[in-house]
């Protein structure tokens, strides 16, 4: 039996709504209000289109995750109960909002919010009534092997993590420098500063050869991961066409967010453009290669390219963007994509480090 990959999703999800509510975590302060003041205050004098369309859609993939794990463990009221726990999770993350100088408490968000998880929920009661989540079962059993819901989890994620701006496309990772801004910042004026690397002020940026190099990884990666739960040759091709596309579709789609459409092909360089066909060409070399070579392959390209990217500085071109999302109204997908954009190489290393060591009847 394959486990569902909707709980586990669900949870991300969770902790993705919780980090961007309350970003950024600082100057909280107390206004001598209740924290439940803001369901009965006035009517907003202002209330745009985009405010519902992003509270309305922000809730409703986690709608769907929470009711989609009910059905599979089938239980009852799965329209309900995760209606419940969505507007139990947006009015804890508005009353603590109330604490916080750069976000305001809204009764509206927090209505749209429980729309967007109940139409959520919804719809996954009627795709199922359909026999549509049936079907992806069947398809799911034909494609993949057992025991592979988290690299499912982790290929269904990829995408996301692309949406949050990278400094070298399909650079995912890259965390080293805000670490040390963000230990810097906390251990100043303590002995523990002395503790920290000294960071050379003069690192120079990555040269064309080397950001070929990431790109090619950057789209290798996610490649490998599939090839270690797909056993099918055709399958594997078709998981390749669709992960370049994706990728592609997914970053120019960024790049549009950040800069405007006129922008959206901006990062297409020519050490872009190798590195997609060097990719491209290399995982069509390997599909034939077995799941227990994929893994060792995806470690192998994993610590070569979070090494290259992590020996560069952030770019002023990259730190402009990041402005962009911070400062705009990107924060409120701020916290959606970062930590997927920082982390997903990491939690893809830990899924494959205790893959490599099982049978493979149990992969």
């Amino acid at each position: 039996m394959h486990k569902t990959s909707a709980s586990p999703l669900a949870l991300v999800y969770v902790a993705l709504i919780v980090y961007a509510s309350l970003y950024p975590f600082a100057d909280w302060r107390d206004q001598g209000l209740a924290p439940w003041a803001f369901v009965f205050a006035p009517l907003p004098r202002y209330w745009t289109g985009f405010d519902v369309a992003v509270n309305v859609a922000g809730y409703l993939p986690l709608g769907a995750l929470f009711a989609l794990g009910m059905r599979r463990a089938r239980r009852s009221h799965a329209v309900l109960v995760p209606l419940l726990l969505g507007c139990a999770l947006s009015f804890t993350m508005e009353a603590l909002q109330s604490y916080l100088p750069m976000r305001v408490a809204s009764r509206e968000d927090l209505l749209f919010n429980t729309v967007g998880t109940g139409l959520g929920a919804l719809m996954t009661l009627l795709l199922d009534r359909f026999g549509v989540i049936r079907r992806w079962n069947r398809l799911r059993e034909r494609w993949f092997v057992e025991q592979s819901r988290g690299g499912i989890v982790l290929l269904a994620i990829w995408p996301m993590a692309l949406m949050f701006p990278a400094s070298v496309p399909f650079g995912l990772g890259h965390v080293l420098v805000r670490m040390q801004d963000a230990l810097a910042l906390q251990l100043s004026d303590t002995p523990l500063m002395a503790w920290l690397p000294v960071r050379d002020a003069h690192m120079q940026p990555l040269v064309p050869g080397a950001e070929l190099v990431c790109v090619a990884l950057g789209l290798m990666i996610p490649c490998l991961l599939g090839y270690c739960v797909i056993r099918s040759v055709r399958r594997r091709f078709l998981l390749v066409l669709m992960t370049v596309a994706l990728g592609v579709v997914v970053t120019a789609l960024s790049s549009a967010l950040s800069w405007g459409p006129n922008h959206a092909w901006a990062w297409l360089s020519l050490p872009a453009l190798s590195g997609i066909g060097i990719a491209w060409v290399s995982a069509m070399l390997l599909l034939r290669l077995p799941w227990r070579a994929s893994a060792a392959l995806l470690l192998l390209g994993l610590g070569i390219d979070l090494s290259l990217l992590n020996q560069a500085p952030e770019s002023p071109y990259f730190a402009q963007t990041l402005s962009v999302w911070e400062q705009g109204r990107f924060i409120r997908f701020h916290g959606l994509a970062q930590w997927l954009g920082w982390l997903w190489p990491y939690f893809t290393l830990l899924y494959i480090l205790p893959l490599i060591g099982r049978s493979d009847a149990k992969n």
